[in-house]
């Protein structure tokens, strides 16, 4: 995600920065596409997350199992993921989610056009929409291979872009809708990555919650672990454990003797159902 990771090879790929459903119930009304009889009761988790590039090994992840932090976020897939991912299988899933880690899958599709830098998947305007449900499906097929069940959360990463610039912005959305909506269709709850300065902001602000995303993941480095009282956006949304906030990046840290770098969340939102 994002600029942080860009002094460490980033996530994936070093991208240049142009610039600078979502209603009252939040998590609950965004989802109204949902079939209600169909859909397996939402996992959430409420506390300390973390996220890193590569997915752990099956012992740090056990070292690192001291209480402190209690979710783990990790890239499922995606033409713009940019690292490696060995560890990140269907047993390391299960694995993990026994010592009693909650997992938050995270999906890197294609990015703004009105980005500058060389990224294997960008949206355009003609091709919005059907890489939009393209790409739900394979984020689909990605989370389901790895043991996280329909109902899970999968959250869509968005890094920085001019969200003054209306047609790169349009586009983005129409990409958000369509992801969203594919993933409903799928039994998969939506979720969205982005910063609270562009990305987060264009969906928190859209003026139609049509498709948009229940749960939002928001990135604003005040190094403040919280959910609420920085939020930046009108109280009533995002409610019922419907909120993840990235707030502070590149921390290195030793838990159970093992260290790490990586990036902290504070979390109350839905995750991966497994086992």
């Amino acid at each position: 995600m994002a600029g942080h990771r860009q002094s460490k090879k980033r996530r994936y790929i070093t991208w240049g920065v142009a610039g600078a459903a979502v209603v009252a119930g939040a998590g609950v009304a965004a989802q109204t596409s949902m079939a209600a009889t169909s859909w397996p009761a939402q996992k959430t988790y409420t506390g300390r997350a973390f996220d890193t590039c590569t997915a752990p090994s099956e012992s740090t992840m056990q070292h690192w199992h001291t209480g402190y932090y209690g979710a783990a976020a990790v890239y499922v897939g995606g033409k713009n993921r940019g690292c490696g991912q060995p560890n990140l299988t269907s047993s390391w899933v299960s694995y993990v989610s026994h010592l009693g880690w909650k997992l938050i899958p995270i999906y890197v599709g294609a990015q703004p056009p009105c980005q500058t830098g060389s990224n294997p998947e960008k949206i355009s305007t003609s091709t919005a929409s059907s890489l939009g449900t393209s790409d739900a499906k394979d984020a689909v097929a990605k989370a389901s291979a790895l043991g996280m069940k329909a109902g899970s959360a999968i959250y869509l990463d968005m890094e920085p872009y001019d969200i003054t610039n209306t047609s790169c912005n349009n586009a983005v959305l129409t990409y958000v809708r369509a992801f969203d909506k594919e993933l409903r269709v799928k039994t998969y709850r939506a979720g969205y990555y982005g910063f609270t300065s562009s990305s987060a902001k264009a969906i928190a602000t859209a003026s139609n919650k049509t498709d948009l995303p229940g749960n939002l993941w928001y990135a604003l480095w005040d190094k403040t672990n919280t959910t609420t009282k920085d939020w930046p956006w009108g109280a009533t949304q995002f409610t019922q454990h419907s909120r993840g906030h990235q707030y502070m990046v590149n921390s290195k840290e030793t838990h159970g003797g093992v260290t790490l770098t990586i990036d902290r969340d504070a979390w109350d939102g839905p995750v991966a159902i497994t086992g």
